[in-house]
């Protein structure tokens, strides 16, 4: 087993799957919000790195090519299920969400099953789009937490007249209510938007690889 620089950023990334988590087991929002975006856009990030770095060095391995995967899964995996928590089961973001996870632990039994040949059901470049969709998207949602939260705390301690005043433009907007309000409202639509993008190819892709193992799957007669 070789532990090159590609291999310790997936490690580094694996590690940082349950920790977006955790951040909201330690932290108060919005500074949780904050924390679980800073570490998921890093380890997003460093999911670009290192399999640049890999082929770029030449340091392509077994422990890399499993570990990759599973990383990936792992961060969305963890970071849909904290946004879920949170979002009070909006089915608009529900539903897409279920699709994705379905899809991961499908495919995920098709390469246990199919064992050596799974080598059939290699990453296709609309599958990495599908990998860069999820995450951009969980990045915005994240976002949205943050915009949500500062906008409560810049509101708190008014009344509702004031706060429809304000809104309204008959009194002056010192706290920047409506910027943190259309900030909110964008990074919530322009996520779940996202996040359906991100269904729709994990759908095609997941029929895709379900295609591609038919062949495996057949009976000898």
């Amino acid at each position: 087993m070789t532990l090159t620089l590609p291999n310790i950023l997936t490690i580094i990334r694996l590690v940082a799957a349950p920790m977006v988590a955790v951040m909201f087991l330690y932290f108060t929002r919005p500074y949780a919000d904050w924390f679980a975006l800073v570490l998921f856009v890093s380890a997003a990030i460093t999911d670009w790195f290192d399999g640049y770095l890999a082929r770029a060095w030449k340091q392509e391995t077994k422990l890399g090519a499993m570990l990759d995967p599973i990383a990936d899964k792992a961060m969305v995996v963890i970071a849909l299920m904290v946004i879920i928590a949170f979002s009070s089961w909006s089915p608009w973001l529900v539903l897409p969400a279920t699709v994705i996870l379905f899809r991961e632990v499908f495919v995920s039994g098709l390469r246990e099953f199919l064992g050596d040949t799974a080598g059939t059901l290699k990453v296709t470049q609309l599958a990495k789009w599908k990998t860069t969709c999820q995450m951009v998207a969980i990045a915005v949602l994240f976002s949205q937490g943050v915009f949500e939260h500062y906008l409560g705390m810049s509101a708190f301690g008014m009344d509702q007249n004031m706060v429809n005043a304000i809104f309204a433009g008959e009194e002056p907007d010192l706290q920047g209510l409506q910027w943190k309000h259309a900030a909110m409202e964008w990074a919530g639509i322009s996520g779940l938007g996202l996040l359906w993008i991100a269904a729709a190819l994990t759908l095609i892709t997941g029929v895709d690889y379900l295609m591609k193992s038919l062949p495996h799957l057949k009976d000898e007669i």
